[in-house]
């Protein structure tokens, strides 16, 4: 059995919304986990809708973040 690195499908468009629930997901790690990293400024850059919303990155951001091994 190999194991295959996740990839970003290349139709996804960099400037497309990741929730904060879709990128754990996608990434298959635990909200939880996601929440330190961002506490310690590890992973992805965060931003908020209208700055209090709920947290969402792009897909340009999760390429960097996949390509960076973090």
């Amino acid at each position: 059995m190999t194991i295959k690195p996740l990839g970003v499908p290349d139709d996804w468009d960099d400037n497309h919304i990741l929730l904060f629930e879709e990128f754990c997901a996608f990434i298959r790690t635990p909200q939880r986990t996601v929440r330190e990293w961002r506490r310690l400024k590890r992973g992805p850059r965060w931003w908020r809708f209208n700055g209090n919303g709920r947290l969402y990155t792009t897909v340009a951001e999760l390429r960097r973040f996949l390509k960076a091994g973090e």
